[in-house]
């Protein structure tokens, strides 16, 4: 019997990762979300049809999440159907923490396994480690060892597949000369005003799939919204700016999961699948001048006396 499809659910789509899972396109960001978390993760899987939901620990937000999923499943839902992607605190970098840390999170998300676990940046922090960090709050990353923990998470089923965030071409490297599982994506900051071309490059080459977080050039909902060229595109086809950006991230082959707690913009965000960015508008959006990191993560990783890391182009292995 032909499934019937409710009238507003946007027609999705997905990309297809090394594991052969799929990852579907857009996915709802929680950062930042707070107390919101419950009533727009809700929205985003029961009204707009999303597949997709992205979190963390560190968010704080994982119990909310939780509840919207319960509450989405018993609306009909099915947990098969869903793509949730967490990811590994600084504090928890250290191999005999990684598989507590992936418990914690399976329990308040209450589920039985993530589709997608990632680190989520690749330096190790001390627990109650200040902002910015005081002397010896930075400590040594085990790559190898952590790596291996994940890699067991996968072959224990509590984990579909496994990968990275905020990761250099130098530290991407490294980790692909010592895994025996392949990082299935690589999630960065990407928009039209940071384009991260050279990662971008450097995962197609490896096939490791691209989620573009931040789509929208911010992380509270200006910047490229703002933006000229973003705006011309978006009157001309008679989108919003965001949509626009989300669709370039998608023509671009990567995924992408904007943040919001608006019900109408959760709404906007998903409906990019019927319509195409013509390639004139694609090229202008990827050729802006101005190119420029919206979270260089320096409030969480520099101490410019006491290092190790003194600056952001440290974080970022002066590969900017």
């Amino acid at each position: 019997m032909a499934q019937v499809v409710k009238p507003h659910e946007p027609k999705t789509q997905s990309f297809t990762l090394l594991s052969g899972h799929t990852i579907p396109a857009v996915g709802l960001g929680t950062w930042k979300s707070g107390s919101q978390a419950i009533n727009s993760v809700f929205t985003a899987v029961v009204e707009a049809g999303y597949r997709h939901i992205d979190t963390a620990s560190q968010y704080g937000v994982q119990e909310e999440v939780g509840h919207a999923l319960q509450a989405a499943m018993q609306a009909g839902v099915e947990r098969k159907d869903l793509f949730v992607t967490s990811k590994l605190w600084c504090t928890e970098l250290t191999p005999e923490r990684v598989r507590p840390a992936l418990n914690n999170t399976l329990q308040e998300l209450q589920l039985h396994y993530l589709d997608l676990y990632l680190i989520h940046w690749p330096f190790r922090l001390k627990d109650g480690a200040s902002r910015p960090p005081k002397a010896g709050e930075v400590l040594e990353f085990d790559m190898e060892g952590v790596w291996r923990e994940m890699e067991k998470l996968v072959k224990e089923n509590l984990v579909r597949d496994i990968g990275i965030c905020n990761f250099t071409l130098s530290k991407l490297d490294k980790l692909l000369s010592i895994a025996q599982i392949m990082p299935s994506v690589c999630q960065m900051e990407m928009h039209p005003g940071w384009r991260n071309d050279k990662m971008l490059e450097a995962c197609k080459k490896n096939a490791i799939h691209v989620t573009a977080y931040s789509p929208l050039g911010s992380f509270d909902g200006g910047n490229l919204i703002n933006d000229q060229t973003v705006d011309r595109i978006a009157n001309k086809l008679n989108k919003n700016p965001g949509q626009v950006l989300v669709k370039w991230a998608i023509q671009r082959g990567t995924s992408v999961i904007p943040k919001s707690t608006k019900p109408d913009r959760i709404m906007e965000n998903a409906s990019v699948f019927n319509w195409e960015l013509p390639e004139q508008d694609f090229k202008a959006l990827s050729s802006i001048p101005d190119q420029g990191r919206v979270l260089d993560g320096e409030d969480l990783f520099v101490n410019k006396s006491a290092g190790p890391f003194r600056s952001a182009a440290d974080i970022w292995d002066h590969e900017d």
